[in-house]
């Protein structure tokens, strides 16, 4: 078989970009303030390291390359980068200040829209991340049952009490780590076997209600269930679900309210804001619980939060987000079919955050051709990791374009396959895990 070198797509002009990272590593460790935003999470040497600029769904990094953007900042821009409507909000605040010396009014109506939206919460409070939110919640569950241990299931945030049990736990001591135990989704026996061998230590059971894969035999019902019998109190990580599967998260869409729950990302469409909901009888306890920050009532995220919401309740937001992550699905399914590439890829998850999965081939793992894969469609304008976001700014034309592309890069994926040659196609490192033992150890 013929190479076929020449269907890669050509280089990006980055110069702009590797001079900046230079600088930039002299004084940031790992060069950003987020793993999930670090070269490794992209095809190192080939994709931008900064951006400059976003607007709606398209982003420009520092050389002027222009991208379709799939990420949102990890999530938050929901409604798209720089939303008029929460940038006009956010400027008709400042001029109130923005870390006042008491509480505003505009964090009681914040808080009154979620018990509105979101079915479990009676009471609220603001933190600025997902990880806040889901510590406080730990906390107060622990508070409220006199329990120290934890179950969970899914990513809850870099605090200790739960990164500890992830493989990126140095400076996390023994005595946390020992605390927190996992437990594997739509496997109800793995959380049963969590409860018996620490019978009446359990505090609280956290997951996310879903991440790519529905739930499975009423699985959230029987976690609740076995959850209550057992003392310990249901919490929902909603930081990726809520205002997207569904405007109250996927207890709304699943009609099963847990005790807590917590709130973020999309939440204030890229202004840090995350909330903590939940029954009045457990919330009260934050009265006592030590959950205190000076910017928890930060106003211009207040006032973004508030924006955003309304926002996407007169766009009808979740409809459209359906609709085009739906039609990114099917357009990609098609392709694969096409392709009769079924054995190699495929396309996970919901339409609100679909994943693309690579298998292993004979020579390669998934993550050497999913860089491939990644190499391509970043030097074509898509900006994406395997879970993509989708924003009420993504349009059709967008969804077809960014298809355009995917069937484009598969078919070098194919013939690189076909050829033995991902690597040598590959023009730079291997995208890695974010959860991995750090280099240290």
């Amino acid at each position: 078989m013929p190479n076929k070198r020449g269907s890669t797509a050509k280089p990006l002009v980055l110069d702009r970009s590797e001079q900046q990272w230079f600088r930039t590593l002299q004084v940031i460790p790992t060069g950003t303030q987020t793993f999930s935003k670090a070269p490794f999470q992209h095809v190192n040497g080939v994709s931008p390291k900064f951006l400059e600029r976003g607007s709606g769904c398209l982003v420009w990094d520092l050389d002027g390359n222009e991208y379709i953007d799939f990420m949102l900042g990890l999530g938050p821009a929901i409604l798209g980068h720089a939303d008029d409507a929460v940038n006009d909000a956010v400027l008709r605040t400042m001029p109130l200040g923005n870390a006042l010396s008491l509480p505003h009014p505009l964090e009681t109506e914040l808080a009154e829209l979620l018990v509105k939206l979101i079915p479990c919460a009676e009471m609220v409070r603001f933190g600025k991340n997902g990880s806040d939110v889901t510590a406080g919640s730990v906390r107060v569950a622990r508070a409220f049952t006199g329990r120290d241990k934890i179950a969970c299931c899914g990513y809850h945030g870099w605090q200790d009490w739960y990164i500890g049990s992830t493989l990126r736990n140095l400076g996390v001591p023994q005595g946390t780590r020992d605390q927190t135990h996992k437990f594997e989704y739509n496997n109800i026996e793995s959380l049963e076997k969590i409860f018996s061998k620490n019978k009446g230590e359990v505090a609280a059971v956290i997951m996310e209600p879903v991440n790519f894969h529905e739930p499975r035999d009423n699985f959230l019902g029987r976690v609740k269930d076995l959850a209550h019998a057992n003392g310990a109190l249901l919490i929902f990580d909603e930081i990726i679900t809520g205002f997207r599967m569904s405007m109250g998260g996927a207890q709304d869409y699943y009609n099963i309210l847990p005790d807590l729950a917590c709130f973020g990302k999309a939440m204030g469409n890229g202004f840090p804001i995350s909330a903590v909901v939940g029954r009045a009888d457990i919330m009260a306890l934050f009265d006592d619980v030590f959950f205190s920050f000076t910017f928890g009532g930060e106003l211009t995220s207040i006032a973004a939060g508030l924006a955003t919401i309304k926002a996407l309740q007169e766009r009808k937001a979740v409809d459209h987000i359906h609709s085009m992550g739906q039609r990114l699905m099917s357009g990609f399914k098609t392709i694969i079919a096409k392709l009769k590439m079924d054995d190699h890829v495929s396309m996970i998850g919901f339409p609100f955050w679909p994943e693309y999965v690579f298998s292993p081939t004979a020579s390669n793992s998934p993550l050497e051709v999913q860089s491939l894969f990644q190499q391509e469609i970043v030097r074509r304008g898509i900006l994406s990791r395997a879970g993509m976001f989708i924003s009420t700014s993504h349009r059709q034309e967008d969804i077809d374009k960014t298809l355009g592309v995917f069937a484009e890069a598969l078919a070098v994926v194919k013939e690189a396959v076909a050829q033995d040659k991902v690597l040598e196609w590959l023009d730079g490192e291997v995208i890695q895990p974010v959860i991995r033992p750090p280099a240290k150890e």
